[in-house]
């Protein structure tokens, strides 16, 4: 772990008993409560993760259109790790639109779900090259009429390529929104909305970074490491994983556990190390 990192995360959590009665003894939470609440929470991972960054590696909205397709049922990393290769052979939708299936899912495999992905990068190189004269929309309403974008995958693009404000509600954002309870809804369309209520404008793509951050190195699916989290006395959940600060601080992950990040170019500012490239068999 970092120096950064370390201190961070020396706040311990307090112990489970007592937060356990503080919690059930609370009276149910107002509206401007939650919101108050939520804004401290962001606030809070803001100076935890001030670096947080969109994790894919992308020098222009074409190659982060593409990574993000392409992450689908697969790690940032293994898409850092393939796309090198892919821009190399394929720089441009024009490019892309005419490369051959069979060679596109040769250098696609990596990231699983090849055959489909090829099909679909495809699609949306030859919409691009069709439709909107080679250059990646800069709108959500045109975005997600190219083969294999959603709303999820137009907001990363929209945010982090054109800065145009948008939240990126991916599985690590919808499992900590229900944990800090910042909304009960179940559809990606609904929890959107529910959260853009809850901050500016101007603060949705970094709270996304951050959320999905803190999701993928502390607040785990299956094991949280609650016992050295910072915003645990701000957060509902506290106590469904590891309390004791010792065993949570093992289940920490890339650079907060020392480690490489998953980028093999992250930008300034990163304190972990670059990820390895891809190894060649």
């Amino acid at each position: 772990m970092t120096a950064a990192a370390d201190s961070a995360v020396s706040e311990q959590a307090p112990r489970k008993t007592s937060t356990a009665r503080a919690r059930a003894s609370r009276k149910p939470e107002s509206r401007l409560a939650m919101v108050r609440r939520a804004r401290r929470i962001n606030r809070e991972l803001a100076e935890l993760y001030p670096y947080a960054h969109p994790e894919l590696d992308f020098e222009n909205p074409f190659q982060l259109l593409v990574a993000t397709v392409l992450s689908a049922q697969t790690t940032d990393l293994r898409v850092n790790q393939t796309t090198p290769a892919l821009f190399a052979a394929y720089p441009t939708p024009e490019d892309l639109a005419a490369a051959d299936p069979e060679e596109l899912e040769q250098i696609l495999r990596p990231t699983g779900f090849f055959r489909a992905k090829a099909r679909a990068l495809l699609g949306l190189s030859a919409a691009l090259r069709d439709t909107f004269g080679g250059e990646v929309p800069g709108r959500l309403e045109d975005l997600v009429t190219l083969p294999g974008v959603g709303r999820k995958t137009a907001n990363v693009v929209l945010g982090n390529a054109f800065g145009v404000p948008g939240l990126t509600v991916d599985t690590h954002f919808q499992r900590l929104v229900h944990r800090f309870g910042w909304t009960t809804a179940k559809e990606p369309e609904k929890i959107e909305q529910d959260v853009m209520a809850i901050f500016p404008k101007s603060e949705w793509t970094m709270v996304s970074h951050r959320l999905i951050f803190h999701g993928r190195r502390m607040c785990h699916a299956r094991r949280p490491a609650c016992g050295v989290c910072p915003i645990a006395p701000l957060c509902p959940s506290y106590g469904e994983g590891e309390t004791d600060p010792e065993k949570a601080k093992k289940l920490l992950k890339y650079e907060m556990a020392g480690g490489p990040g998953q980028r093999l170019k992250p930008p300034p500012g990163f304190p972990g190390k670059a990820a390895p490239p891809l190894e060649v068999e």
